[in-house]
């Protein structure tokens, strides 16, 4: 009684949405439904790399939630080549229907077997959703077709021909590839009902614009950002490091559709820098290397090589000015060309004088190496104004940002990147941040506000903390004591490109590190995980994505292509349903043309890694505890309505 009334004006709000006790007592009998049903299905995908033919090919998939679907529906009733071609029209309903139909495969009879086949799926994967749910994901033009065929099963005697001939008019009235189409849209709709990204959309592949333009359209889903996606925010915050090293990134895997053609970056003055400045020098260390890592000759390739080597030492001036003028980052050793002796081509680290195997620097003013020439202003100028009104990017980026964090917590899991940074004796390691010490989820926070705070500002002095966020040593994104770029194009030295992981990796795979981890951030470390990506799982080595006893899951299996050679795999994707954890093991995405053409699923091997002690329903979901609290709220209302102090609005 006295709760309701300390919360009468809230409630008397509340009777405005629920003017009679009719209302509020369908609402309350509404909610209490819907916290008994299943959880829906979560997918988390990882270190997409701008790899999109296989990325799309996974999302439309849902890591083969949707094939398990069509093998459990249709078992032995319908052959495997059927249920091959009936997957397959699902993930691409247009492509294959247009295939189909050179072929001449299609008739009426295939289409009323295929709208059967297709409205008997979508009632199986819609089984855990309320009605009002599935229906606001259908599309308006048929939601009252579709509604029809999904909540009039076939085999009921009274309304067989009803079905049948909503089935016969679709066909008939030639809707019949709409309604396919809009049945597949709502399966794959269906099959997952949120997805987490895990960072590092970015980089190395060829298109990661197109990732971000299908995530843009995605019913829900939650971002963590990775290293290559803060180096992407701090270049479209207008950072020029950062700029120059998503071009350089991009020049190394000669990589200039997502540049030129995904975010219209114009890389023409800098290309007649780079010919002018390195006209006589053949930037042997900085020819550009395909998706394997194998080094590309040609013509093109000599100019890009030359554009690559200009925009790197452009990259290196503006770090070391960064490093000098934030001595907090603890990062002197890493304004690399303030340590050369230009006369004797040589570099000090460490204390220990190594020769260069490329000693031409003709932009560098020996006597102040950081300061650029007027002619690596201009170029920096035009790129920065060219990365800051990139309409699309700045898109991408914003949405990123909104719907993103440095981490999230998720139905009691714990989700990140890169790493919860630790030191060497396994507890968490302390920075300074603008003066104060922070560690754990505390500097995961501040991160994070700093973040939005310079995206948002594009103020210079704030995006230089995105820049050590993508290689600081205590980044818990980079998670590595220094990028070793610089040693990989000027020092033949193998032992320099060593790169040492932070302690967290070390530990990661010690229950009571990630138990310590969990509670850090507020979680129950009996039931909860923490799910990362960033570094690859040496699948062939025999290395397990399953770490400290279950409670780490890490599925970053290499998407990049770069990656394969180390993983053996081509990625992990991680699926959490009503019953439990599973992780999917894929192999290498041939093409399109193989999956339209002869029905080709990517080969993935799924193995369930922990099932939950019962099944989990909504109630048991950060969403199902809202909805708790939102019914506590209307028994309130109810009892007010009851008691008088609210009067029922009948009119």
């Amino acid at each position: 009684m006295n709760e309701i009334i300390k919360n009468l004006d809230y409630l008397t709000l509340l009777s405005k949405d629920y003017p009679t006790i009719k209302s509020v007592g369908a609402e309350i009998i509404n909610l209490s439904a819907i916290l008994n049903l299943p959880k829906g299905t979560e997918h988390f995908m990882s270190d997409l790399h701008g790899e999109y033919e296989a990325f799309l090919h996974v999302l439309k998939n849902a890591s083969g939630v949707i094939k398990t679907k069509i093998n459990m529906l249709f078992g032995d009733s319908v052959s495997d080549k059927e249920k091959e071609m009936l997957a397959t029209l699902v993930y691409y309903p247009e492509r294959k229907l247009y295939y189909l139909k050179q072929k001449k495969v299609i008739s009426d009879k295939w289409y009323e077997e295929t709208l059967e086949h297709l409205s008997s799926l979508c009632r199986l994967v819609s089984s855990k959703y309320t009605r009002s749910k599935v229906r606001k994901a259908m599309p308006r033009e048929f939601s009252y077709i579709m509604e029809e065929l999904l909540h009039t099963p076939e085999a009921e005697i009274n309304k067989h021909e009803y079905y049948a001939e909503i089935i016969r008019s679709v066909i008939e009235t030639g809707f019949a590839e709409e309604m396919i189409t809009a049945l597949c849209v709502l399966i794959r709709r269906l099959s997952v009902d949120h997805l987490h990204i895990l960072g590092d959309v970015f980089d190395r592949g060829p298109r990661a614009d197109i990732i971000m333009d299908e995530l843009l359209g995605y019913h829900s889903i939650d971002m963590q950002w990775g290293n290559h996606d803060i180096e992407w925010i701090g270049a479209a915050s207008g950072n020029g490091a950062l700029i120059c090293n998503v071009i350089r990134n991009s020049l190394r895997y000669n990589n200039f559709d997502v540049l030129e053609i995904g975010y219209g970056i114009n890389t023409r003055m800098l290309s007649a820098f780079a010919t002018e400045a390195y006209k006589d020098d053949s930037c042997e260390s900085f020819m550009p290397l395909d998706s394997e890592k194998h080094v590309i000759k040609g013509r093109d390739a000599g100019l890009t090589a030359k554009m690559h080597k200009a925009i790197s030492v452009i990259q290196f001036k503006l770090e070391g000015m960064i490093i000098k003028k934030h001595p907090e980052y603890n990062m002197d050793e890493r304004a690399m060309l303030g340590n050369i002796d230009y006369e004797k081509g040589e570099i000090i680290i460490g204390g220990k004088a190594y020769a260069l195997t490329d000693k031409s620097f003709p932009t560098v003013d020996r006597e102040n190496p950081f300061k650029l020439t007027k002619e690596e202003e201009k170029v920096v100028k035009a790129l920065k104004r060219s990365f800051l009104h990139s309409e699309k990017l700045q898109k991408h980026i914003r949405f990123m940002i909104n719907n993103g964090g440095m981490y999230k917590i998720f139905n009691g899991n714990l989700l990140f990147h890169g790493c919860i940074p630790l030191d060497e004796s396994g507890a968490l390691a302390k920075i300074n941040i603008d003066g104060e010490i922070l560690s754990g989820k505390a500097y995961l926070d501040k991160a994070d506000k700093m973040v939005r705070e310079a995206f948002f500002s594009k103020d210079e002095e704030k995006t230089d903390f995105l820049w050590y966020l993508w290689c600081g040593k205590l980044s818990p994104l980079y998670g590595k004591d220094k990028s070793a770029a610089f040693e990989g194009y000027f020092i033949n030295e193998k032992a320099l490109l060593h790169e040492e992981k932070n302690p967290y990796y070390r530990f990661n795979d010690k229950e009571e590190i990630c138990r310590m981890i969990l509670s850090e951030f507020s979680l129950d470390p009996e039931s909860g995980h923490i799910i990362n990506g960033h570094v690859p799982v040496k699948r062939k080595k025999g290395e397990s994505p399953v770490k400290a006893g279950g409670k780490l899951y890490v599925i970053d299996g290499g998407f990049s292509k770069a990656y394969r050679k180390t993983t053996g795999i081509a990625g992990y994707t991680l699926i959490s349903n009503s019953y439990g954890f599973s992780i999917t093991e894929h192999q290498s995405f041939t093409s399109l043309a193989d999956v339209i053409e002869k029905d080709f699923d990517l080969h993935s091997d799924k193995i369930m890694i922990e099932e939950f002690p019962r099944r989990m329903m909504v109630g048991d979901t950060d969403n199902g505890k809202k909805i708790a609290e939102r019914r506590e709220i209307l028994k309130e209302l109810l009892e007010a309505y009851k008691k008088g102090y609210i009067s029922e609005r009948t009119k």
